[in-house]
């Protein structure tokens, strides 16, 4: 297979596949980078070429794939790989070949790659948890992290055979939501927050008419994910209350708690809130619940609807400002549209006094903004005034920007270690 031309302003990301049962899942990792305007080389292991065959990541990546330094050498792909390259990702990332990074052993071309590389490395790794766990492992993740390589918090789940537990790769949404992160951001996913416990809202809630129909919002519940995801990344202890979401897998790393109404929201996040270090509410509550809720499912008659009487919901977010401990963050989010009386940022500013969080996170919602869809911006507001215009990205990089002025705060009122 001849080379394929490279679009100069494509970024080229180097897809390194090791020998292990999960690097099926890299297949579509890899479609998922090409469709999103990617160049990508896959650069397979020896063992990975025995459980996907060269053919396959051809196929999908238009590129010559390759395991061995002794093919096409005129080109020296040992070196021109890591050279040229804006990201190289490995997925999976077995324990052999993390021991093999993490002591600059190189015997194939993915491993020559991995030392010549200047750009940003994610290695996510895939193993039994017996693996993962071992001191050796452990060692050799500690030292490849000193050295600014970014290694991803695995996932829990089923293994192979009828193991479970934590090794397992995560989805390859999530792996090319880091990719994407790293590529816009290379220095977005220090270890900044070990020793922190975070707990993070997400989605909308739904408050029950009756047994079918229920009061809701169009929150995806992507945005609380990605603030999961990056802080769990990041080093912390994260737990995830959930409300109604998309169709989202648990980030790796994170500790997920479902719920469906504004009121056991609120119960959930009062008790995780008390062993938290940094309280993150993204999710979008219910103002107003309906005062019963019919044991049936309410019949249309020919008469007109009988009115639904509606009650105010708890204010969440006010409450755990009033029960936050010494030393302890609250966050805040705000969807604001803005109207004759004022625009997003003036609500904005005028929420951030009325609730007395730490931070508030502003954004603009309507017109294909913020809700129901991969993207965000906004502003985040500090109580001490400061305002920090956070420009359109990923949601990831909105939850990096929002982790960056949380740790920054942290350090300088010289908080660390797990509250819990």
């Amino acid at each position: 297979m001849t080379e394929a031309a490279e679009a100069p302003d494509r970024p080229r990301v180097v897809l390194g596949v090791g020998g292990g049962i999960a690097a099926y899942k890299a297949c579509e990792v890899l479609r998922r980078l090409t469709e999103s305007g990617h160049s990508v080389r896959v650069v397979p292991t020896d063992g990975a070429l025995k459980f996907v065959g060269a053919a396959t990541f051809e196929a999908l990546s238009g590129q010559p794939v390759r395991a061995g330094v002794f093919e096409d050498v005129p080109s020296v792909p040992h070196v021109k790989l890591g050279q040229t390259a804006d990201l190289v990702v490995v997925a999976p990332a077995t324990a052999n070949l993390i021991a093999k990074a993490a002591h600059g052993l190189a015997d194939d071309l993915l491993t020559n790659t991995l030392l010549t590389a200047r750009c940003p490395v994610l290695l996510v790794p895939a193993m039994h948890t017996e693996m993962w766990e071992h001191p050796a492992t452990r060692a050799n993740v500690a030292l490849l992290r000193s050295r600014g390589v970014v290694v991803a918090e695995p996932a829990s789940g089923r293994l192979t055979g009828r193991d479970t537990g934590k090794g397992r790769l995560p989805e390859p949404a999530e792996i090319v939501d880091l990719a994407r992160l790293l590529l816009a951001a290379p220095d977005a996913l220090p270890r900044d927050l070990e020793g922190l416990h975070v707990a993070v809202s997400a989605g909308g809630t739904r408050e029950p008419l009756d047994p079918v129909r229920y009061l809701g919002n169009r929150s995806s519940g992507r945005q609380g994910w990605a603030l999961a995801r990056v802080a769990a990344q990041r080093g912390a202890r994260v737990t995830l209350v959930a409300a109604h979401t998309a169709d989202l897998a648990t980030p790796a790393g994170v500790d997920l708690v479902r719920v469906g109404s504004a009121e056991q929201l609120r119960v959930a996040m009062h008790e995780v809130a008390a062993s938290a270090d940094v309280v993150v509410m993204a999710a979008a509550v219910a103002d107003f619940r309906p005062v019963a809720t019919a044991g049936h499912k309410i019949k249309k008659t020919d008469r007109d609807p009988e009115p639904v009487a509606l009650t105010r919901n708890a204010d969440i977010l006010a409450e755990l400002v009033t029960a936050r401990r010494s030393g302890q963050v609250v966050v805040g989010f705000a969807a604001e549209t803005g109207d004759e009386g004022a625009d997003v940022l003036e609500y904005g500013r005028a929420k951030l006094k009325r609730k007395g969080c730490d931070w508030l996170v502003v954004n603009a919602v309507g017109d294909g903004k913020a809700f129901e869809v991969e993207d965000n911006s906004g502003w985040l507001l500090s109580a001490d005034g400061t305002e920090t215009p956070v420009p359109h990205g990923s949601k990831a990089q909105l939850a990096s920007a929002v982790w960056d002025a949380i740790s920054s705060s942290l350090k300088g009122r010289g908080t660390s270690g797990d509250a819990g």
